[in-house]
C-alpha cells in the first residue's frame, strides 16, 4: 500500500469530507423546502430544507430508485465510489437519490439556519433524518417504493432505521459499518470529540467567528485519525519512522480545519450517540423486536478492527434480521471504520462487487426494474 494512497484516504472518509464543491460535470444541488419539520422530540426545525442530488433517470414506473444516506459529517458525495455506469449503483439501471443529513451544512443545520442559528438549533435524531428523507421521496419526488436504501456508518444506522420505520417501502437494505443501537464505547468516543471542541475557549458557547482551531484539531485526532482508522494502518504507513506520524497529523488537521462546522459536528454526534432502533414508536420488544420487524432483504457489511462502530455490533445485530447476508469488508485487510470510506482500492472493489451482486439478486437480474 503506497504512502500516497494512505495520505489521500482522509479526503475520502465520510468523517473527513467537506461539503464538496460541485464540478461542471456533476449533478446540481437541489433542495426540497419542507417548511417546518416537526421532530420526534416535539420541537420544530423552522424553514427546513433537505439538500440532495440525483444520478441516472427515474423510469416511467418509478421502480428503479435507490436512496443513498450519508455518514456523520459526510454529504451526498460520500458514496461516489459506488455510483456511476458499471458500478454497484449503476446509473444506467438505477435512479440514485443521494441525500444530505440534517446538520451536515447543506441540509438545514446549526451553521446555516437563519431562524435557529448555532446553539439555538433544536436537537434532532436519526429518525428525524428518516422523516425528512421520506418527505423528499413521497411528497416531492412522488416515489413510494425504492429498490434499496444504502449508507455507511451513520448512514448505515439510517438504513436499518428505514427498515424498521418503513418496512414495506424498500426491497432491500445495504448497511455498511452500521449500528442498530449505539454502544457505550462509541458514546465515549463521540463525547471526547465534543469535549475537545467545547473546552476550547474559542468555541465561545458556539458563538465563534472562526472555527475553534485547537478544539477542531483535537476532535479530528480523536475521530478521523484514531477511531476511523486502525493501528495496522499506521503500522503500514510508518513502518520504520513512527515519529513521522506527528508532522503528518498536523498537516492533516490543518487541511481539515474548515472542512466541517464545529457546531454541526456537535449536533450530529448527539443524534448518533442517542440512537436505538428499539425506541421506534410502535415497536414492541426493544432493539431485538425492531430488528425482527425488518422485512427487506438486508446486506450488512462490517469492517475488521472498527474502532468507531465495533464490528461485534453489526455481527450481533444481524442475528435478528430475518433475511440477511453478513459480510466482512475485504477480508485480509484491517482498515477498520475506513473500510467503507472509499480510500482503498481493495475495499472499493469489494464493496462494488458485493453490493452489485446483492442488488442483482434483489432485482432478479433487473427484471423487477421494468
Amino acid at each position: 500500500m503506497s504512502r500516497h494512497l494512505l495520505a489521500t484516504l482522509l479526503l475520502c472518509l465520510g468523517l473527513a469530507l467537506p461539503a464538496a464543491a460541485h464540478g461542471p460535470n456533476q449533478p446540481p444541488h437541489q433542495t426540497y423546502r419542507v417548511g417546518d419539520l416537526r421532530l420526534e422530540s416535539g420541537e420544530t426545525i423552522r424553514d427546513f430544507g433537505i439538500s440532495y442530488v440525483t444520478h441516472g433517470t427515474l423510469n416511467a414506473a418509478k421502480s428503479n430508485a435507490i436512496l443513498m444516506v450519508t455518514a456523520i459529517s459526510g454529504n451526498h458525495h460520500r458514496l461516489d465510489f459506488l455510483i456511476g455506469p458499471g458500478k454497484a449503483l449503476d446509473t444506467d439501471k438505477y435512479f440514485i437519490i443521494a441525500t444530505d443529513a440534517i446538520g451536515n451544512g447543506l441540509t438545514t443545520s446549526p451553521s446555516n439556519s437563519q431562524a435557529q442559528p448555532r446553539m439555538q438549533f433544536p436537537r434532532f435524531g436519526i429518525r428525524d433524518m428518516i422523516a425528512s428523507q421520506h418527505a423528499l421521496l413521497t411528497r416531492h419526488l412522488g416515489i413510494n417504493h425504492v429498490v434499496s436504501v444504502v449508507g455507511p456508518s451513520m448512514g448505515g444506522m439510517q438504513v436499518l432505521q428505514w427498515g424498521v420505520s418503513h418496512p414495506d417501502f424498500m426491497d432491500s437494505l445495504v448497511a455498511m459499518v452500521p449500528l442498530a443501537r449505539t454502544p457505550a464505547w462509541t458514546v465515549a468516543v463521540l463525547d471526547a470529540s465534543r469535549q475537545a471542541i467545547m473546552l476550547d475557549p474559542a468555541w465561545n458557547q458556539g458563538n465563534y467567528t472562526a472555527q475553534p482551531e485547537r478544539g477542531v484539531r483535537l476532535w479530528r485526532d480523536i475521530l478521523s485519525f484514531l477511531a476511523a482508522r486502525s493501528p495496522e494502518m499506521y503500522r503500514d504507513q510508518f513502518p520504520t519512522q513512527p515519529m513521522d506520524v506527528l508532522p503528518w497529523l498536523r498537516a492533516q488537521e490543518t487541511s481539515l480545519l474548515n472542512a466541517f462546522d464545529a457546531n454541526d459536528w456537535l449536533y450530529q454526534t448527539w443524534a448518533y450517540e442517542r440512537h436505538d432502533i428499539g425506541t421506534t414508536p410502535g415497536i414492541q420488544g426493544g432493539t431485538l423486536g425492531a430488528l425482527r420487524a425488518i422485512k427487506a432483504k438486508t446486506l450488512v457489511l462490517h469492517g475488521t478492527g472498527d474502532l468507531l462502530n465495533p464490528e461485534y455490533e453489526p455481527i450481533e445485530t444481524s442475528r435478528y434480521i430475518r433475511d440477511v447476508r453478513v459480510v466482512r469488508i475485504s477480508p485480509g485487510t484491517i482498515t477498520g471504520h475506513a473500510s467503507a470510506g472509499g480510500g482503498f482500492p481493495a475495499d472499493v472493489d469489494f464493496l462494488n462487487h458485493e453490493t452489485a451482486q446483492f442488488l442483482d439478486v434483489v432485482t432478479q437480474h433487473g427484471r423487477r426494474l421494468r
